[in-house]
């Protein structure tokens, strides 16, 4: 993922039309498969300046999917009169530096806090661990395991689940958990496998069971795992960069019973 912005400066004459061409270009990046997401934003202390935020996939992806495509055509179309207005159009990287502030209104609480926090995430370890480790298809993938890895384990999801940054403060974050990985070729049936056992350890140790957290803890324990998979083949790259992932309830919120 990387994110891309572009700083506008435009006179008080041509600032109604300008929107109203990024409301026309807007529906091209919302077709756009190399689109994550968009914002264009206006300065309170100087209207004249705007900043288009755009997150992309890659960067490849940007240059070379999108600005291939049939939406770049229309995008294009629609802001071609405002070009030579743009102050700045540069690609930025996430930094693990995030978060949110007091004053941000949240009604549910984190998935970290949901399911019991740091003790429920070292029950969870603990257990799972131990099923691995009797376990004929994924004993011999953690064979000579550190004593600590579980610890870092729960640690790790921890974070991932909204609690604190203590994974990355210790271990050295998301890149470090990818490294563990490489070169590892891992198969299938093993990322089956762990997830099974996975899901197992959250029953025996009473992480809720309701449908809105457990579709939310799946959702990550497939696109982990999967990531593991790509990372684990045969040749794949060391990448430098790579935020930490933050997962939250998304689409299913828990359930909240009418009182």
């Amino acid at each position: 993922m990387t994110v891309e912005y572009i700083r506008y400066h435009l006179d008080p004459e041509r600032r109604t039309a300008f929107e109203a061409a990024y409301r026309q270009a807007a529906a091209a990046l919302a077709a756009s498969e190399h689109c994550l997401d968009y914002e264009l934003t206006q300065c309170e202390e100087e209207p004249g300046a705007y900043v288009l935020r755009i997150r992309w996939t890659s960067v490849e992806a940007h240059l070379e999917g999108f600005r291939r495509s049939p939406e770049f055509k229309e995008f294009l179309a629609a802001v071609q009169p405002y070009v030579g207005d743009i102050e700045e159009m540069r690609y930025y990287r996430a930094t693990e530096v995030a978060g949110t502030g007091r004053g941000a209104e949240r009604t549910d609480p984190t998935l970290y806090e949901y399911l019991g926090g740091a003790p429920a995430l070292a029950r969870l370890a603990e257990v799972f661990y131990a099923k691995v480790g009797a376990d004929e298809l994924l004993a011999p993938v953690f064979a000579g395991m550190d004593p600590d890895h579980p610890r870092h384990v729960a640690l790790f999801l921890g974070e991932v689940f909204g609690g604190p940054p203590a994974y990355s403060a210790e271990r050295g974050g998301h890149p470090h958990m990818v490294s563990r990985h490489l070169g590892r070729a891992l198969t299938e049936p093993m990322r089956r496998r762990w997830i099974w056992l996975l899901e197992d350890a959250a029953d025996e140790v009473s992480l809720p069971a309701d449908p809105e957290f457990r579709a939310a803890f799946r959702g990550y324990l497939e696109w982990g795992t999967r990531m593991a998979l790509m990372f684990s083949a045969p040749g794949a790259a060391r990448p430098t960069h790579t935020p930490m992932p933050r997962w939250g309830w998304g689409l299913t919120p828990p359930y909240h019973p009418e009182s």
